[in-house]
Parts: C-alpha cells; structure tokens; sequence
C-alpha cells in the first residue's frame, strides 16, 4: 500500500468523532442485545406489563428448523420470531413443561436489512421487537400490516 494511503488512514482513524466510520464497526451480540432492551424498555408501561413472561433472545441466525417452520429458505430471510401460545390464544399462563413464550431476535439478517435501507438500526430493532410482541399478543402478520397501514395514514 502506499505510503500516502496508509498515513491517510491512519489520519481518518484518529479523528475524534461521532461520525467517524473508519473506527466503526456492527454491533456485536452483546451490544445488540442493549439495544434491544433499550428498545424494549422505551415501550409503554401496559405494553410491557403484559409481556412480564415474555423471553427476549437475540442470536446471529434463526436455526434451519426455525426457519423451516415459517417456511423461509434464506437465513437472512428471517429477522425475528415469536414462539409460543399468544396471549389471544390462551397462552397467557405457563403450564407444567410448557416453554415460556420467546422472541427471537436474529442479528445478523437485521444488520444486513439496516445496511440496505435508509432506517436507523434502532428502528428497525424496535420494529422487529413490536411485530414479533404482536404475535404474543395473538395478531397474525395480516392484524399487523392493518395496523401499520392505520398508522402511516
């Protein structure tokens, strides 16, 4: 590499800003995971207080299992997934062997949505987090398109 390319570099790399991409890099599991519950936390008190059972856990891929179930074939394909009995449907008690309702959020398929759109990561994390709580809640993806239609009118 020449000489000027790498004191350029070097040059960005050191700059004391927010903004500054050259030292930037993906969130890690660990820091998704904050932003989710950051996320998670900013939603209204009676919108979480009926998620108190409700798991939260954020992986890099959905399993092909997972996405077998859904009837995705792309692990990218996948951003999130509610497994469990919505609250709709009676699944708002855990019963002896019953598995609590969990949300899958999956990291790597929401970094490579983020990094094709105009959308902050936090919004789409948050999106994520609300349609996949709208399931717990017993909406299927049709109850929630009507919603978000609703909403942007």
């Amino acid at each position: 590499m020449e000489d000027w390319v790498k004191e350029g570099l070097e040059n960005a790399r050191t700059l004391e800003s927010p903004d500054n991409w050259f030292i930037r890099t993906a969130p890690g599991l660990k820091v998704f995971k904050q932003i989710a519950a950051n996320a998670f936390d900013a939603l209204p008190d009676e919108f979480r207080d009926k998620c108190q059972d409700l798991v939260i856990t954020v992986e890099d891929f959905a399993s092909e299992d997972m996405l077998e179930s859904v009837g995705v074939t792309d692990f990218y394909g996948l951003l999130g997934l509610f497994e469990g009995i919505g609250l709709a449907q009676g699944g708002g008690e855990l019963h002896t062997g019953q598995r609590p309702n969990r949300i899958w959020l999956f990291r790597r398929p929401i970094l490579d949505y983020w990094a094709g759109g105009d959308d902050s990561l936090g919004d789409i994390i948050s999106h994520v987090l609300v349609h996949e709580i709208g399931h717990h809640f017993g909406l299927s993806d049709e109850d929630m398109e009507q919603i978000e239609a609703a909403a942007d009118r």
